[in-house]
């Protein structure tokens, strides 16, 4: 008997110490400015490499005709070599196929960094892949 006091003494005491767990991010993110993965000092118009994955970044400004903090995401013009474009209005994070009547034409990240748009299709507007 006194073993198990001391042994659950003991777990009670690590668990003490244990440093607590990270607290989850926020529940809804509707800017890019709760949004993960926006690559910082990124040149509009220069060579980018994922068009599907954390798309987003933002201008450093310091090149004259950019302003600072200027959204932008890597696309590629009729599949050529990616690059950054200007964003369209950025809706934070989103999940794919949800509901996105409020944000037509905006432009999202999912949970997994995967880059979205929201578009209208037969009435209904959702949230698709936007590398497609």
């Amino acid at each position: 008997m006194r073993l198990i006091v001391v042994m659950v003494a003991a777990l009670i005491g690590v668990g003490a110490l244990m440093p607590p767990t990270a607290a989850a991010g926020p529940t809804v993110c509707d800017y890019p400015a709760c949004t993960p993965g926006i690559a910082p000092n990124m040149v509009l118009g220069a060579p980018c490499d994922n068009t599907t994955y954390y798309a987003f970044g933002v201008s450093g400004g310091y090149v004259p005709a950019t302003q600072p903090g200027r959204l932008m995401f890597c696309g590629s013009p009729r599949r050529y070599q990616p690059r950054w474009f200007r964003s369209p209005p950025m809706a934070g994070i989103k999940d794919e196929n949800a509901d996105c009547g409020k944000f037509l034409n905006y432009v999202a990240q999912a949970p997994d960094g995967l880059f979205l748009i929201c578009i209208a299709q037969e009435g209904h507007a959702f949230w698709t892949r936007a590398d497609t």
